[in-house]
Order: structure tokens, then C-alpha cells, then sequence
């Protein structure tokens, strides 16, 4: 299993784990065996609905276009949308572990979701042609055989890159600049900050409010790391870099330091 080594804001570097290759193909095979269900499905349900429609009738035609388009929407979105609403993930993703994260470890923005989207149109052409060999019809004109062949070939390329990347990134990855990590690592710096604070808090420091979000989650992450090892040099260089940035004064513990930093912070965004 590979590591790789993400610097945050406060020259801290976090630990990311490169899942295993088989995670990934046993993930891929995962969602791939419910796209071709889906297809099975749609597949059936699309026949139904043309038996009893008149061919001869051109209205007709359009509406099957139409009914046909809608029944593969779902399998056309199927990544994208699940990355989008599951925070990085797929069903197979999640299943074996994994999450799509940013090349500086956060939460990828929604324009990296659809190059990685656009660029994984191989993943669906597999599917496609597998559902189509075992539907029946034969590959018997040069057209959809230069079709297979286009995407057996990209197929192929995203696993040559993934194998020989040093961060398992395939085509799509290094276009939207994003990798796929074990979700067991503790250092993704998008996890969510949220903690529960008594309305009678009282915020020490609110100058917090002027670091960014992805600061705060990096502050988060730098903590629960350093808690994790008990490396104390890790958190308090993190403390005096921010105490400089702030220009705040604190005498404290640099764990409680970074403990009330995050817990103003939660105080604070929601007032």
C-alpha cells in the first residue's frame, strides 16, 4: 500500500493511503455489476413499452427516443452523482473503502467531478458491451467493433497509469487533479469540523474567523493526527504558526490551543 504526503498551509505534510490496486478493480466491478443490472432492468422495461407502440407512427418513434434516453440517464450519472452527493464516493467505493478527494487532500470541487465524469466514459462502455454480448446481437460491423476496441484500449491506458502513478491516478484523475484514498486514513482535511458547542460558550479566540475553511479543516486533521501518534512537535508547530498568523498569546497546551481554535470556530459560524 502506497503513502503519499500532502502539505497543508502550516508547511505540515499529512498522510494520505493509496488504496491497493485490487480495491480499486474490486470496486469498479462492483459498480459495474449494478450498472449492468440496471441495464438488464431498463432493458426490459424498455421492450415492454415498444411492443405496443406503432413504429409506422413517427410520434411514436420520438417518444421511444425519449423513454430510451430517460432509461439510460440514470446509468449515465450513475459516477457523478453519487461522487457529488456521497462525498467522493460510488456504492463499490464505499463498499471497499475509498474516497475521490482533491490532490491537496479536501473535497473536490463539482468541476473536478465532471472531468473525472467526462473521462470515464470507458467504465460505461464496458458495461454497454458486455450487456449488448450477452443480449444477443453480435459485433459484426467495423463501426461498433472500432467502438470496442476504443474502449477496451482506454480501459487499458487507465490501468497502465494506475499501476505505474505514484499517486494511482488515472486519465480523469490527472486532468481534474484529484486521487483516491483509503477512507480508514485519518488525515482527509474535508472531514467535517462540526462539534457540538453549549450555547453558553464563550469564544477565547475570535480571530479564528479569519482563516479560511480549508485552514480550519487542516487545523482539525493536524490535531486529531497528532493526537493519534502523540506527537507533540506536530502540534505545537502548527500552534506557534498560527498564534503568528493570528498574532495571538497563549500560554496553553498546544492539543487545548488547537481544541478552543475549533471549537470558537463552530461557535462562531453559527452565530
Amino acid at each position: 500500500m502506497g503513502v503519499i504526503k500532502v502539505p497543508t498551509n502550516f508547511n505540515i505534510d499529512l498522510e494520505f493511503e493509496i488504496p491497493e490496486f485490487y480495491r480499486r478493480m474490486i470496486a469498479l466491478f462492483i459498480d459495474m455489476v449494478i450498472e449492468y443490472f440496471y441495464l438488464r432492468i431498463a432493458g426490459e422495461i424498455y421492450s415492454s413499452i415498444s411492443e405496443q407502440r406503432n413504429y409506422f407512427d413517427m410520434d411514436a418513434r420520438y417518444d421511444l427516443w425519449a423513454i430510451g434516453l430517460m432509461l439510460l440517464l440514470p446509468i449515465m450519472l450513475y459516477h457523478i452523482v453519487q461522487e457529488i452527493t456521497m462525498n467522493g464516493q460510488s456504492i463499490g467505493k464505499k463498499i471497499m473503502g475509498l474516497r475521490v478527494v482533491d490532490e491537496n487532500g479536501g473535497k473536490p470541487g463539482i468541476s473536478q467531478y465532471l472531468i473525472r465524469w467526462l473521462l470515464r466514459l470507458s467504465d460505461l462502455w464496458i458495461v454497454m458491451i458486455i450487456f449488448f454480448l450477452l443480449s444477443g446481437p453480435r459485433l459484426d460491423n467495423i463501426q461498433t467493433i472500432f467502438i470496442v476496441l476504443f474502449g477496451v484500449g482506454f480501459l487499458i491506458a487507465d490501468i497502465i497509469l494506475v499501476v505505474s502513478s505514484k499517486k494511482g491516478q488515472r486519465i480523469g484523475d490527472l486532468l481534474a487533479h484529484t486521487i483516491l484514498i483509503r477512507t480508514n486514513t485519518r488525515s482527509n482535511i474535508e472531514e467535517t469540523v462540526f462539534q457540538e458547542v453549549a450555547d453558553s460558550y464563550v469564544p477565547s479566540y475570535p480571530e479564528i474567523m479569519r482563516l479560511s475553511d480549508k485552514d480550519i479543516n487542516a487545523i482539525k486533521s493536524i490535531l486529531e493526527t497528532a493526537r493519534k501518534k502523540g506527537d507533540f512537535n506536530m502540534a505545537a508547530n502548527a500552534s506557534e504558526k498560527i498564534k503568528a498568523h493570528l498574532q495571538i498569546n497563549s500560554s496553553g497546551s498546544p492539543f487545548d490551543f488547537l481544541d478552543v481554535l475549533l471549537k470558537d470556530y463552530n461557535y462562531l459560524s453559527t452565530k
